[in-house]
């Protein structure tokens, strides 16, 4: 089954045809060709695929297509301007060293987003909390925390 739908897309509206028990993920990595946010698991545990949707950071891989009909959906591809400069939680990533690898990276500054964008000011504890999702095999944590710190002292 395939139906026609209608969201809005890193702040633009997107019309696509979607299928049945295809995944978020697929939707936007196959079809729409944005490549940022990245398949880890397959089974919502590893949080390489993060997105943020109407506010909520969600696994995409497990997302089922059709549930975006009307949603805002902002991928890692979304954070930064139209002139291409940094989202302050990038910015803040690069400058603390918490890109290594890189795969995770996304979906750490998509569930990092969501946080700041309900709790512009999280202690640390609350920073861990919404990060812990978001499995890392470089960073051993210390640095995207710290990172995630910097962007929200950042913010007015």
């Amino acid at each position: 089954m395939k139906r026609d739908m209608e969201f809005m897309l890193n702040g633009q509206p997107v019309r696509v045809e979607a299928r049945g028990g295809q995944t978020l993920l697929q939707l936007l990595r196959d079809e729409l060709g944005l490549k940022g946010t990245k398949e880890g698991c397959g089974a919502g545990e590893c949080g390489a695929c993060t997105v943020v949707v109407d506010g909520q950071a969600l696994a995409s891989c497990i997302y089922p297509a059709l549930e975006v009909e009307g949603a805002s959906v902002t991928t890692i591809e979304g954070l930064a301007a139209p002139d291409g400069s940094l989202h302050p939680l990038q910015e803040a990533f690069v400058k603390h060293g918490a890109v290594q690898c890189g795969f995770c990276t996304p979906g750490q500054i998509m569930s990092a987003k969501a946080l700041l964008d309900a709790n512009p000011h999280p202690g640390e504890d609350e920073i861990r909390s919404a990060l812990e999702g978001n499995l890392c095999r470089c960073t051993g944590y210390h640095q995207i925390v710290e990172a995630v710190k910097a962007a929200a002292e950042e913010k007015p």
